[in-house]
C-alpha cells in the first residue's frame, strides 16, 4: 500500500507543477489553488508512505515521478523541445527509479 501511495504522491506532484506553470507566478486564482492543494496532497501522501518505506527510496521515487511526468507534460502540452539528449536523460531517471524499486525490499 505504501508503494501505491508513493506513486499517487508523485502523480500529484505532476499536477501541482503543471498548475504552477499555469498560475503565471500565482497571479491566476484557480491554477494557484490547484497548485497549493496538489502540494498538500502530494506531501501528505509522501509523508504517509515514508512511515513504511525508507527516506531515500521514497524521496527519489517521488521526485523522479514528478520530474519525468513534468518533462512529459512539458513536451505534450506546452510544446517544449523533445531532443534526443533530453529523452535519454528522462530514460536514465526512469532506469534509476526501476533500480531503486528493485533494490528496496
Amino acid at each position: 500500500m505504501a508503494w501505491l501511495t508513493l506513486v499517487l504522491a508523485g502523480l500529484f506532484e505532476i499536477v501541482w507543477a503543471t498548475a504552477m506553470k499555469q498560475s503565471h507566478g500565482f497571479s491566476r486564482l484557480w491554477p494557484s489553488v490547484i497548485t497549493i492543494t496538489g502540494m498538500i496532497v502530494s506531501f501528505g501522501l509522501l509523508s504517509w508512505s515514508m512511515r513504511t518505506l525508507p527516506l531515500g527510496t521514497s524521496y527519489m521515487i517521488w521526485t523522479g515521478i514528478g520530474a519525468v511526468g513534468a518533462f512529459l507534460i512539458g513536451i505534450l502540452v506546452f510544446g517544449e523541445a523533445a531532443s534526443g539528449m533530453r529523452i535519454a536523460a528522462a530514460c536514465l531517471i526512469v532506469s534509476g527509479l526501476i533500480m531503486m524499486k528493485l533494490a528496496t525490499s
